[in-house]
């Protein structure tokens, strides 16, 4: 039970660390000579320089910083649930309100990349970009605390 129990602590903080370095890094779209994130856009110039515009006028992209923000509180209120609960749940309950707040996690980070999918045209011009690994950070910590979540709900404390 101990190890099962270390196992789910150290998927737990595997999200929590690849929504804060999805969220953090400047690396969601990138191209030559350009990169942008859920902060801001930037692109060098010949001389070298580099030019960045921030969020500000965008309202899909707050959306998505918002999305991303609520599911790095919704995951770390989950682990700290997940710790109360440890020490006060009743033999044989279940860590349901732990596994909802995870499940909200997922559910945050999965709308956020969505919302960036559809409309990160908008936000930056090059021709020649692609997606950058905070992007596909955000994608793989979906399923990861999805998984975590229902994970926490079908636990059961035993002594």
């Amino acid at each position: 039970m101990l190890l099962l129990l270390l196992g789910i602590i150290i998927l737990h903080i595997a999200v929590l660390v690849l929504l804060f370095v999805a969220t953090i890094v400047s690396s969601w779209m990138v191209g030559n000579g350009f990169s942008s994130d859920l902060w801001q856009n930037c692109s060098g110039t010949a001389t070298n320089t580099l030019h960045c515009v921030t969020s500000s006028n965008n309202e899909w992209l707050q959306s998505v910083q918002a999305m991303m923000i609520l599911s790095i509180i919704f995951s770390v209120l989950s682990l700290f649930l997940f710790f109360c609960q440890l020490f006060t749940l009743t033999k044989g309950g279940r860590f349901y309100l732990t596994g909802i707040f995870q499940v909200l996690a997922g559910l945050c980070v999965m709308a956020a990349a969505s919302i960036y999918t559809v409309r990160h045209t908008e936000w930056q011009m090059q021709v020649m970009s692609s997606y950058g690994f905070a992007y596909i950070l955000a994608w793989v910590a979906f399923p990861l605390a999805a998984i975590s979540g229902i994970i926490y709900i079908i636990l059961r404390k035993r002594e």
